[in-house]
């Protein structure tokens, strides 16, 4: 206990009168306390003025590393299924064109109001009303309805509806309703609805409107 006394009343002994001495002639604890502390704040300063950016800079550069290795096994994994991706698109091409090649033109179209008048006949149907609508033109097809109301048997309308749905062309019934007459006879009223697809002129039009609509919208 004595010899930690007498080694701390000389430790102590070494701090007295320091203000008075210049710190190249100080003992040699304080000499070392004050390069520590020299030190300590040189390391603190380098870190808030220098160091902390880089480490930012490394933590931007590992995030940057992990998203380009998410991206790199993405695209590996597209190269692995091309052969197949591109034997879909192929696939889906072909269904495509089956759909269009269903699609009359416009030059068509009265062939096939044609079509489904003669269906109608066909079967012995009576026409009270076979009126073509509006045009309604879509992204990429035209749709025209067209209201009509025939009488005739049961079996008779059943089969002209299966008619329309056997045509070369896409025809579809929408909003029908069956009444009986008095005679015993059906009458079906309904809207038969056919599309085709878009001239190029009709194309470039709606083209244009859609951009014109989202000029529009930006404003």
């Amino acid at each position: 206990m004595a010899d930690l006394k007498l080694m701390g009343e000389s430790l102590a002994a070494q701090f007295r009168g320091l203000n008075d001495r210049h710190p190249g002639q100080w003992p040699l604890a304080p000499r070392l306390l004050c390069a520590l502390g020299v030190l300590a704040g040189v390391v603190g300063l380098g870190y808030f003025a220098y160091w902390d950016s880089q480490f930012e800079e490394q933590d931007a550069g590992a995030q940057a590393e992990l998203k380009l290795r998410d991206e790199y096994r993405f695209k590996a994994g597209q190269a692995v299924n091309l052969d197949a991706l591109r034997a879909q698109k192929v696939q889906v091409d072909q269904y495509v064109e089956r759909l269009q090649k269903q699609l009359p033109s416009k030059a068509e179209m009265a062939a096939l109001l044609s079509d489904i008048n003669q269906a109608g006949l066909g079967r012995g149907l009576q026409f009270e009303l076979f009126k073509p609508g509006q045009v309604v033109v879509k992204d990429y097809y035209a749709e025209l309805p067209i209201d009509i109301k025939v009488t005739g048997s049961y079996h008779d309308i059943g089969a002209f509806t299966g008619d329309m749905a056997n045509l070369p062309r896409i025809v579809t019934l929408n909003n029908m309703a069956i009444t009986a007459g008095k005679d015993g006879g059906l009458t079906l009223d309904a809207v038969a609805k056919t599309f085709r697809y878009l001239d190029p002129e009709e194309v470039a039009a709606q083209r244009k409107a859609m951009a014109d609509k989202k000029k529009a919208a930006k404003k």
